[in-house]
């Protein structure tokens, strides 16, 4: 097992579960949604991230979806400084939910901006201590009823956290701000109990990120507690939930996010080459997080620099591919589009490199903290000249780890620049993740030149599906350069020559085309045959889509679905998949790029479009009423 998967274990504890049920009036469901809402200094975040990784050892199905500001502090309790965590446990579980059953504020501003998101048979707790006169006035309530005023109808839990935390501590010799930053971990014990969740997880999280500091751990460990303490002495007036989980296959589980299953993903591919991993990076929200795990990782042999710009982050990647690296450089979109001269640069050269663009709300610094799908023509031509280069997209937290690997082997297995595109909602949302082992994935076979070809070898001699012989500097009778400027198809050589140019850009089309033979086929997934409609999607919507497939089918409306992960080229089946349908629903996050993409490469498709920029993913009932629309005609 590689070091840096970790090593948090899922023991199937089914029993231990029932062992703590007791006499407790307790609900049976298969699926729960969970929101902790409160400041941006409230530890939300924290809260929500420890509670899904407590759900994932504990074999539950999750999706999570973390909802923050891109101020750095907005005023407190403010509506603009409102941070959210969204999780969602249980079974069938391809989304952080439309709505939560459980729905955690921690004061006015985060009830107000946060209850349009709750079910109406839902529970809302609240920190009482934190409605006072004063906190109704910044959140912009016009009343002292703010329950009444924003028609809060479910039932609440009034618990007063504060001052609980405030006794509970009081021997602590923390200083009151101190105090309160331990609230997020009393309304995290407090949802440990209410879901049956053991707090030896919890503390074990706490213990990772607070070891180095006694005091604060042991503060946090004992408003963990009293949380817990305290639901269990109020059962009465609220109900337990037990969930229903689907049983999961026996190994090693972690809760992971996609910029982490990403970096870990690039580490089993270089392990898998033989190529040194290399990162030249910027930070950019939402992408750093790949920068700082690889950072972690220099056991492994990773080298992760963090350069003075995009520009240099990308043309260092070129450098360590050049010298025989598996280079890899991160960014989003305003960095994708820095990086556009230097990808031209890496495409003339027929070098493996990858870059991971997370998409996020924009043009220019726009939304920085939200997610959209609006890069994708960017990646596809956002280049001078005939550029071409293989483009892929994960579709979850999860799959980041997969199509990282997928993105490198086709790197250097062919010679070419990947853009990896993730989103947001996936890079910062997580997943509980089944660690794969060592032989689940294939070895990848860089394009070395043969030993046959030595003695003829120039710097683009090709195989036969056109892709250039790899070679390093250091390597004997092996001197060469590489550069942007054309080159000789023969010889190598600088050339000028009309007709060689002409040759060379079919070339490089062509060898891009020729992935095609080396990715899987387009998959439908259908629960009936004759179809005559069928609902695609691409990269991050894969679970807000297929959530809403399988409940179309289930209403009656008959409709397939398929999910592109890899997007030029296209799987070489797509157009005989697609053309069997009179109708092909493409839903996205933007104005319909994929849409347009997909109309260009097979004009004859009768496409229609289920749009959403709003920096926020698709809700499920959103991408149903879109299809139900299209599907009467209107």
């Amino acid at each position: 097992m590689h070091p840096f998967l970790g090593s948090y274990y899922i023991s199937n504890h089914k029993q231990q579960i029932h062992n703590m049920l007791g006499k407790t009036n307790v609900k049976f469901r298969q699926s729960i949604v969970v929101r902790f809402s409160g400041d941006s200094g409230d530890g939300m975040q924290l809260a929500g991230n420890i509670f899904s990784s407590v759900s994932a050892e504990m074999g539950e199905i999750i999706s999570t979806f973390p909802d923050y500001p891109a101020e750095v502090r907005a005023p407190q309790g403010s509506l603009s400084g409102v941070s959210g965590f969204q999780v969602h446990i249980g079974h069938g579980v391809h989304t952080p939910g439309d709505e939560c059953d459980v729905l955690v504020a921690m004061n006015p501003a985060a009830l107000k901006q946060n209850v349009q998101f709750l079910n109406k048979n839902g529970v809302a707790i609240v920190d009482i201590d934190s409605f006072k006169e004063i906190d109704l006035k910044k959140a912009e309530f016009a009343t002292d009823d703010p329950y009444k005023e924003i028609g809060l109808k479910t039932q609440i839990v009034e618990v007063p956290m504060t001052s609980m935390v405030k006794a509970a501590l009081e021997d602590s010799g923390m200083d009151f701000k101190s105090q309160m930053k331990c609230r997020n971990m009393f309304a995290l014990g407090l949802i440990c109990w209410l879901f049956n969740m053991p707090l030896s997880s919890a503390r074990r999280f706490l213990q990772h990120k607070f070891g180095n500091k006694p005091a604060v751990f042991d503060a946090n460990c004992k408003v963990l507690q009293g949380g817990y303490d305290y639901g269990h002495n109020i059962h009465a007036s609220v109900s337990k939930y037990r969930i229903e989980t689907e049983d999961m296959r026996p190994g090693v589980y972690v809760d992971v996010n996609g910029n982490k299953a990403t970096a870990w993903g690039l580490i089993l591919a270089s392990e898998k080459s033989g190529r040194p991993l290399y990162l030249g990076s910027y930070p950019i929200t939402p992408a750093t997080d790949i920068l700082h795990e690889l950072a972690k990782r220099r056991d492994l042999g990773v080298k992760a620099c963090q350069m003075e710009d995009e520009i240099a982050g990308i043309c260092s990647a070129i450098g360590a591919a050049y010298a025989g690296s598996l280079a890899v450089t991160s960014t989003s979109g305003p960095g994708l589009s820095l990086k556009s001269e230097a990808m031209g640069l890496a495409v003339m050269s027929e070098l493996p490199l990858v870059i991971i663009d997370v998409q996020r709300g924009g043009p220019s610094t726009g939304m920085p903290t939200k997610t959209e799908q609006t890069d994708l023509l960017q990646a596809l031509y956002g280049r001078s000249g005939e550029c071409p280069l293989v483009v892929v997209a994960a579709s979850s937290p999860t799959d980041c780890f997969h199509m990282a690997f997928e993105a490198a082997r086709i790197a250097i297995e062919h010679m070419t620049p990947v853009i990896l595109m993730t989103d947001a909602f996936i890079a910062n949302g997580s997943s509980a993740w089944r660690v794969p082992e060592i032989g689940d994935y294939p070895e990848i076979h860089p394009n070395f030149v043969p030993e046959e070809k030595e003695a003829t070898w120039h710097p683009y001699s090709r195989n036969d599906e056109l892709v250039r012989y790899w070679s390093f500097p250091g390597v004997p009778e092996k001197m060469h350069r590489v550069g942007g400027l054309e080159r000789d198809y023969d010889t190598g050589v600088i050339s000028n020559s009309p007709e060689n140019h002409e040759r060379m850009v079919k070339t490089r089309a062509q060898k891009i085309a020729n992935v095609a033979n080396h990715i899987p086929e387009l998959e439908v997934k259908s629960d009936h045959k004759g179809c005559d409609a069928i609902i695609i999607g691409w990269g991050g919507t894969y679970g807000h889509i297929y959530t809403a497939y399988e409940h179309l089918n289930k209403a009656g409306k008959h409709i397939d679905f398929a999910q592109f992960n890899y997007i030029n080229p296209l799987p070489r089946n797509t157009r005989e998949v697609l053309t069997k349908y009179k109708t092909v629903i493409v839903a996205e996050l933007n104005n319909g790029q994929f849409a347009t993409y997909l109309q260009s490469q097979i004009p004859e498709l009768n496409i229609k479009r289920i749009n959403k920029v709003q920096g926020q993913p698709f809700l499920v009932n959103e991408i149903e009423e879109g299809v139900n629309k299209i599907m009467e005609g209107k």
